[in-house]
């Protein structure tokens, strides 16, 4: 059977995948370009007239709540060889370490770029600025496992205390990977993190990111003011075996990270570091279903005097369709629902 799309029709391609279980759907037509000398004027250009697109292809009824997708576009820098804007349910990220893995999986094996040899090395820059992922193919030539190094990550608030509706007052640390999170010992909120506490673990995470939001300024102390927000809460507990900790990360619009959360571990890390325990080598950060990422400290340094690192993570991605999608204007849904 054909079909020819009527003439007014919007339509928009994507490779969807997911990274350890968080999905990514990837565009790959039906965007206009995105003006802007840095990644972060093109993330405010999408915001201010594009974000319409950003509902069709993130909100229901061709996403969900929980949906996360990324934007291609030419890199920024001289040395660059992809940029990147991400996208969600709320807006749009400043960086994403389960959307790196994701789209230099597909990137590679869908041939919306290209890298010769067995560990290429993809230059990527993002809104909080210059991430370098390594490929890792197997024998087949497609790509297994890809790690990156992040931007700096850091500690900026540590125990701080806020007192938070419904559950008093609530210690934690403000920490950055590419985005600004309030961490939480689970065990503090009464929380085992697990997928049959999903709706307390929304809850409890949206009430200290609100609290933290009217209580404490986020100001990055070397970096662009649109950085300086704060992105989601994450609630961690102690791992078992050769696991070093379990975490969920609750972000934007209470939306959840299936995966271990890449920024979120980033900011893991450098906490541990910064308390003087994150032992030597990797550790492995397990995610509310029970998928892993491994963090190492790749490098330490210092961001407007604060110590830092640059933390260095490893996952895996799988693709899992290809997709065109078509908006009818007379359609009254064509701006997408979000139900939560």
């Amino acid at each position: 059977m054909t079909w020819d799309i009527p003439a007014g029709w919007l339509r928009i391609k994507t490779i969807d995948a997911h990274t350890a279980g968080e999905p990514l759907r990837v565009v790959t037509d039906g965007w206009p370009d995105m003006p802007g000398e840095t990644i972060l004027e093109m993330r405010e250009h999408a915001r201010a007239n594009h974000d319409d697109l950003r509902r069709v292809i993130i909100l229901e009824p061709r996403g969900h709540a929980d949906m996360y997708a990324c934007l291609l576009v030419p890199p920024v820098t001289p040395d660059g060889d992809v940029g990147v804007l991400f996208l969600h349910n709320e807006g749009y990220s400043t960086m994403c370490g389960h959307g790196i893995i994701g789209l230099v999986k597909v990137g590679l094996d869908c041939g919306l770029f290209d890298a010769e040899g067995d560990e290429p090395e993809i230059r990527i820059d993002t809104p909080a600025g210059r991430v370098t992922a390594t490929a890792h193919r197997g024998g087949g030539g497609t790509v297994e496992t890809v790690s990156f190094l992040n931007v700096p990550s850091f500690l900026l608030e540590r125990d701080l205390v806020v007192e938070v509706d419904g559950l008093g007052p609530v210690t934690c640390d403000i920490g950055y990977g590419g985005a600004f999170y309030a961490y939480v010992d689970a065990r503090a909120v009464d929380v085992e993190i697990g997928p049959d506490a999903f709706a307390r673990i929304v809850d409890v995470s949206m009430r200290i990111k609100r609290a933290v939001m009217a209580e404490y300024e986020i100001v990055h102390p070397d970096g662009d003011p649109a950085l300086n927000f704060l992105y989601g809460t994450i609630l961690h507990q102690p791992g078992e075996g050769d696991v070093h900790s379990r975490n969920v990360c609750v972000f934007a619009d209470g939306e959840v990270d299936r995966s271990p959360t890449g920024t979120g571990v980033s900011g893991r890390a450098a906490i541990l570091h910064a308390r003087g325990e994150m032992a030597d080598g990797a550790i492995t950060i397990e995610s509310i279903i029970g998928t892993r990422f491994d963090v190492t400290v790749h490098e330490t340094m210092s961001v407007g005097g604060l110590p830092a690192i640059i933390p260095y993570v490893s996952g895996a991605a799988h693709i899992t369709g290809r997709h065109e999608f078509f908006v009818d204007p007379s359609d009254p849904l064509r701006d997408g629902v979000l139900l939560r």
